[in-house]
């Protein structure tokens, strides 16, 4: 904090902390500042709220014209779409610095104290009255909201033992002990999952919003607060664990819908934002297929109908996938004492029990089985990507090579060039890597990433097998079979209706 700030309230008068300037409330506060910010961000085309990915043109607009409005608003969104980052980004909005009497409980105002403690203070002490500052970070409070939380805990109670100790009467302002709200004055207050709090505990937010005070207790003590509050919920909670009685709905200004990223270079920009990548003990390069392929996860699992669709798939998912993934090649770099660690599609499965955590199944996904489900998820996510990049490349040199009865083996045992010298047995493997960016002079590492990548590619449109031990064969005479015994059934399907047809027309039905 700045030294230059006045610690008195004889030189906060002098200062520029006027009785004008202090009396702005919250959200008006949270207006000006917007409207400033809109003002800069517009010449620098800065983004409005940094670290807030893909709702510049959805979620941002809505959040300004709230913040304009001078609303209370809520988030509804499933689990892992940025409420929290939202809300807690809201404190940007504010004035680097806020005076208050020091000791306040309730962060009073200097020159318009709402409690006993501060106007006896005031009145004592005068000019030499201490002042304390507040950072925007301590003008926000945020509570989660849970079945136990009681209306003390939110606005406040009668302590006993502070009245004992002070000789004061239970009936007398000086024994309160303030709840959340209270001690939230001139600043924000954010619930979270607000559908979990019980009925009667949201009644008790009615005055506040609407009248701007709270009552204690029953007690005819009744303090001011300035507090602009806002709240999250999953929208699927509405019906599920809990609801939001009418007339709080009725009081929140705005209701704003969040989203998850509405595609694959939105959800890679939040994963590389989020997670923890730069790892100063490893050189780490990450292709950007392994980026891909660890996001169309998370899209193809919001699809699938196997996974619950109320429960969500949360970003974290990508995120901590990546993590996993990292730490695998990782730890393969520090088995072979490599200095370049690059993720390989194989490594994808490893992170297989952090995937199956965060995804909720339906019945038939659980009849079928987490892992199995999700392996079959990954498959389909490295189908897609691989087909972005060699839909127009011809692999029947390589489908050959293993039917001749090649074979080949990528895990972990050995390091990156024995593995690359075995893929450079494949006819023809190398050089269908171009649309990778992959030449002669590329690093082992790098090499054995994308030469994996490609065969995993084949192996999930079935043109080549893999073992569980990572042995990439040919197609599996079963599955080829099975291919043939389909298309001759299509034949004769086919044959059948024509000789259908033929009949009708000399029978004169058509």
């Amino acid at each position: 904090m700045a030294t230059s700030l006045p610690t008195t309230l004889g030189a906060l008068r002098k200062s520029e902390y006027t009785p004008a300037r202090l009396a702005r409330s919250v959200k008006d506060e949270l207006r000006e500042n917007l409207i400033a910010r809109l003002r800069t961000t517009a010449k620098s085309k800065d983004p409005l709220f940094p670290g807030i990915v893909g709702y510049e043109d959805t979620v941002i607009p809505q959040l300004v014209n709230a913040v304009l409005s001078r609303h209370n608003f809520i988030l509804l969104g499933l689990r892992g779409q940025a409420k929290s980052r939202i809300l807690r980004a809201l404190t940007t909005l504010l004035d680097p610095h806020t005076p208050y009497v020091a000791g306040s409980e309730t962060r009073d105002n200097p020159y318009a104290p709402i409690s006993k403690f501060s106007r006896d203070l005031i009145a004592r002490l005068g000019d030499d009255t201490p002042i304390a500052w507040l950072t925007p970070e301590d003008r926000y409070v945020e509570k989660l909201a849970t079945p136990d939380v009681t209306v003390a805990d939110l606005v406040g109670d009668i302590d006993p033992i502070k009245a004992a100790r002070s000789n004061q009467d239970l009936g007398s302002e000086l024994t309160m002990h303030y709840g959340l709200l209270p001690r939230a004055n001139r600043g924000i207050f954010a619930i979270n999952e607000l559908p979990d709090l019980a009925g009667k505990i949201q009644v008790a937010l009615f005055n506040i919003m609407q009248e701007g005070d709270v009552q204690i207790k029953g007690y005819p003590v009744r303090l001011s607060l300035d507090v602009a509050i806002v709240f999250s919920a999953n929208p699927e909670d509405y019906t599920a664990r809990g609801k939001i009685v009418t007339p709080l709905k009725d009081r929140i200004g705005s209701e704003i819908r969040t989203h998850y990223p509405e595609n694959i270079e939105e959800g890679i920009a939040i994963t590389a934002q989020e997670a923890w990548s730069a790892r100063n003990s490893s050189n780490i390069e990450v292709p950007h297929y392994i980026r891909q392929i660890i996001e169309q996860i998370a899209f193809h699992a919001r699809e699938d109908r196997k996974v619950d669709k109320r429960s969500g798939v949360s970003q974290r998912l990508p995120i901590s996938t990546l993590e996993l993934v990292l730490s695998n090649a990782e730890r393969r770099a520090l088995l072979h004492n490599e200095q370049l660690v690059v993720p390989r599609v194989g490594d994808i499965y490893t992170a297989l029990p952090g995937i199956t955590g965060k995804i909720e199944l339906e019945y038939e996904g659980e009849m079928r089985g987490a892992d199995t489900v999700i392996r079959e998820i990954i498959r389909q996510s490295v189908a897609t990507i691989f087909d972005q990049y060699f839909s127009d490349t011809n692999t029947q040199q390589i489908e050959q090579w293993f039917n001749l009865g090649g074979t080949v083996q990528l895990n972990d045992v050995q390091p990156a060039a024995a593995s690359l010298s075995e893929l450079q047995q494949i006819q023809g493997l190398i050089e269908k890597l171009a649309p990778l960016k992959i030449t002669g002079k590329s690093a082992p590492e790098t090499a054995v990433s994308a030469a994996e990548f490609l065969l995993e590619g084949m192996y999930a449109h079935k043109r080549i097998s893999r073992a569980e031990e990572r042995i990439f064969a040919a197609a599996e005479k079963k599955q080829r079979n099975d291919q043939a015994i389909n298309y001759a059934e299509q034949l004769r399907e086919s044959e059948q209706e024509d000789f259908t047809s033929r009949t009708r027309t000399r029978r004169g039905f058509n």
